[in-house]
């Protein structure tokens, strides 16, 4: 009888010591990705240039086949920058699988996007390609790396201290949307204003998650599915010629649910945050 207390009192000592062990661990990798991200955001995000002038004007030629020699002038509009820069070069010398950074002023979403060949490993590796359980956040592997896809698919953990995706389904507030009604997705080639249209719960294996390569029916449908689904009302609204992101998180309200964001991206004139004329 003795010894099988002992035996006991044996086994939960190591099963204490065993849970208080993968609680420090997963502590300490909190840790590890918190200051890895700060680390980047410090070495690679940079002030933002000056906004220059409200409204770019000028003059276009016709095109050669038009046989004529006058000119049309430009659409009036006004100069619209990213709030802040990217030193690209530099992370992408740290990992060509970068493929932007999303912000959200007043979040914790402020970090690089990945992109592997498949989607295991940037799930548990930071954008250095360090391992760590919280990842990176990351473009679904079948889509195209500029965001040219009609819709284009980026996951991220919900990490229980709000970093990466942790702070995704707060958006399921209406007052939450309101202040919080854009995020910034800045690329090497072009950046973009991203206009929420809708956040919802929906499943891992849902119609969410397909890809579309054009405008049509199929896209259409798709976007009102996400309407119709949305547990807030947005101002946005999709519009033809534009391109969408699904941004996706697990959650915890059903086996296998995810929690899902939709936005709009509308181009503006920077890349990277440094001016660009749109074309």
């Amino acid at each position: 009888m003795k010894f099988l207390k002992g035996l006991i009192v044996t086994v939960l000592l190591i099963a204490f010591l065993f849970s208080m062990g993968t609680i420090a661990l997963t502590l300490y990798e909190y840790r590890v990705s918190e200051q890895s991200y700060a680390d980047a955001a410090e070495r690679f995000v940079l002030a933002a240039e000056p906004a220059g002038p409200a409204v770019q004007e000028g003059e276009e030629e016709t095109p050669s086949d038009a046989g004529v020699s006058a000119a049309i002038p430009k659409k009036p509009h006004k100069i619209e920058l990213a709030p802040f820069a990217v030193d690209f070069d530099a992370l992408l010398e740290v990992n060509p699988e970068v493929t932007g950074w999303l912000y959200c002023e007043d979040t914790q979403i402020n970090y690089p996007v990945l992109q592997g060949e498949d989607n295991d490993l940037y799930l548990h590796h930071l954008y250095d390609k360090s391992y760590c359980f919280g990842g990176s956040l990351f473009v679904e592997a079948m889509n195209k790396r500029d965001f040219q896809d009609y819709n284009t698919i980026i996951y991220g953990h919900n990490m229980r201290n709000g970093s990466m995706f942790g702070g995704l389904d707060k958006w399921k507030k209406q007052d939450y949307y309101e202040e919080h009604p854009v995020l910034w997705l800045l690329t090497p080639e072009r950046d973009y204003r991203i206009e929420i249209l809708a956040a919802y719960t929906t499943d891992a294996y849902s119609d969410a998650y397909v890809i579309i390569d054009g405008e049509g029916d199929v896209l259409d449908s798709y976007l009102q599915a996400a309407l119709d689904s949305s547990l807030i009302e947005c101002q946005a609204q999709p519009e033809a010629g534009s391109r969408y992101v699904l941004l996706s998180t697990c959650s915890y309200a059903f086996d296998n649910a995810r929690f899902v964001i939709h936005g709009r991206l509308v181009p503006v004139d920077s890349a990277g945050g440094a001016y660009k004329e749109l074309p």
